[in-house]
């Protein structure tokens, strides 16, 4: 242990080697994709979940995030492997404040109390390297004046996430990177893809503000002719766009979300709050999954449809070679659940106590998930599609 009683954790250099028997579990799996889910101050799980990866050598090729989850993308592929968890340590230990309530902290009674008086210091005196509040307050300003449409000024990540993040390695470098934002004018969810087939985006600081400006608290970005607010308003995860991509490539995905679907019925108003946030902002992954599976039966059906016609076409002969190698998917669900006592202020309660507890609790999820290697074995054709969550007893 050092002197404050901690053991260490590995640093990026001397970790162990990558598990071979791991290694060759990924090797059937032509993409591996991480998907990074929208929730703010919950997003230091995805850091805890991100180290266990990077540990056990798993390089996803594709990564993909929504709001703190695009900022979190940002952050690892904008880095180069020695350097990712140094600069995601760096970015949270910047935004996070010790408790407000100070030596309160011990008494694990009080310990409700003291999320809700942090949180309170998030929204009144804003966070570090993230966001202030708006002086005066738009509700004072004229409409149309600067200012007047956010609560909160977000100069501050902009520089931040300059400082950290190398844009020009994180649009060139080895992975594909996709994040989700809502056009303001128009309503329709957006994906800044720089491995787009037809239209690829490079990508700037722009599109990750965007990802995350969540109204009516922080201020859309402009792009182009449009305005961007948060991508989670439509959709909180990336996984419904990862499935309509092209579907003749097996995927390995660890969907990583902040908000669990499933919960308890809430006994009082603070749960109902709490509960109704949850399932609000939740993946909506069964029904994602059900349809990728239902299209995936279909493209099989259609397969065994021209295997029998006896004269084909040229096109007909190029659509069946397509058909031959399907793209099943095999999706990993990491879901952080909430703490008993935590708010619905969970996700803007930015204490360096809490984000510790969220990625403890995100390397210890990842770390059990590992451990069941039998679900890295692909789905089969019948199947096309499987879902695994060490926290769901239905699927283990």
């Amino acid at each position: 242990m050092n002197e404050h009683g901690h053991t260490p954790r590995p640093s990026p250099t001397d970790r162990s080697a990558p598990d071979p028997e791991l290694a060759g579990l990924l090797a059937p799996y032509e993409r591996i994709a991480l998907l990074l889910q929208g929730g703010g101050a919950l997003g230091s799980y995805q850091v805890g979940v991100w180290e266990t990866l990077a540990e056990a050598g798993i390089e996803p090729n594709w990564i993909s995030g929504v709001s703190i989850g695009a900022i979190n993308t940002a952050l690892i592929a904008g880095n180069p492997p020695e350097r990712r968890l140094e600069r995601l340590e760096t970015f949270w230990s910047r935004i996070t404040r010790n408790d407000q309530l100070g030596g309160l902290g011990g008494f694990d009674f009080l310990r409700p109390m003291i999320d809700g008086w942090n949180a309170f210091a998030a929204m009144t005196l804003g966070q570090p390297g993230f966001f202030k509040p708006r002086l005066p307050n738009p509700w004072l300003l004229p409409r149309g004046a600067a200012g007047a449409t956010s609560l909160y000024e977000t100069e501050a990540l902009q520089a931040t996430l300059e400082e950290l993040v190398d844009f020009r390695l994180l649009n060139e470098g080895p992975m594909r990177v996709s994040v989700g934002a809502v056009a303001v004018e128009t309503g329709n969810l957006e994906w800044f893809d720089t491995g787009h087939p037809v239209k690829p985006t490079r990508i700037d600081v722009r599109h990750i503000m965007a990802s995350g400006a969540l109204p009516p608290a922080l201020p859309a970005v402009k792009i182009g002719d449009l305005h961007y607010w948060d991508g989670g308003i439509v959709s909180n995860t990336p996984l419904e766009y990862l499935l309509d991509q092209d579907g003749d490539r097996s995927a390995l995905v660890f969907q990583v979300d902040l908000f669990p679907a499933q919960g308890a019925m809430p006994r009082d108003m603070g749960e109902v709050m709490t509960r109704h946030k949850d399932i609000t902002y939740s993946s909506r992954t069964r029904a994602g999954t059900t349809r990728f599976a239902q299209t995936f039966r279909l493209r099989q059906q259609l397969r065994a449809a021209l295997e029998r016609v006896p004269e084909r076409t040229e096109e007909e002969d190029r659509l069946l070679a397509d058909l031959r190698r399907p793209g099943v998917v095999d999706i990993l669900h990491l879901i952080y659940r909430t703490r008993p006592g935590k708010r619905s202020s969970k996700d803007y309660e930015f204490s360096t106590r809490s984000a510790a507890e969220h990625r403890a609790t995100g390397r210890a999820d990842a770390i059990a998930t590992l451990h069941r290697r039998e679900w890295f074995n692909p789905p089969t054709l019948a199947e096309g599609v499987k879902t695994h969550d060490i926290h769901d007893r239905r699927r283990s």
